[in-house]
């Protein structure tokens, strides 16, 4: 998998807004805002959730809810709240509310194959 980043916009409460700059992480689960953005927004941890890292390490972080917005749309996502160091990601949960796959070859975001079922 290669690496790319694509910008959003970031919405949170009182009409506060951010660009960010997203590494598309296809392993991600969550999306993650940094610790800087999500504070700047007043986002408070809705829960607490228990997430596996790529060596085996458990880690506990607070989640939250964002509104993301891209060029092919934007919608209401769950978010981790970052820690300092944390780089904002991706994940694929925000991908698939938004109706996006990455595509690998080109490192793009293009509209995913809907199925009704």
């Amino acid at each position: 998998m290669g690496i790319a980043y694509v910008e959003g916009l970031v919405k949170g409460p009182a009409d506060k807004e951010e660009t960010v700059r997203f590494l598309v992480d296809s392993g991600a689960r969550y999306s993650l805002l940094p610790k800087a953005v999500w504070e700047a927004f007043e986002l408070k941890p809705q829960r607490k959730v228990s997430f596996t890292l790529a060596d085996g390490t458990t880690i506990e972080r607070s989640v939250s809810e964002a509104l993301i917005s891209f060029p092919q749309g934007e919608a209401h996502t769950p978010v981790i709240l970052g820690e300092e160091g944390d780089e904002a990601l991706l994940g694929v949960v925000t991908l698939e509310i938004l109706g996006l796959v990455f595509n690998p070859f080109d490192r793009t975001l293009r509209p995913m194959r809907m199925l009704l079922c």
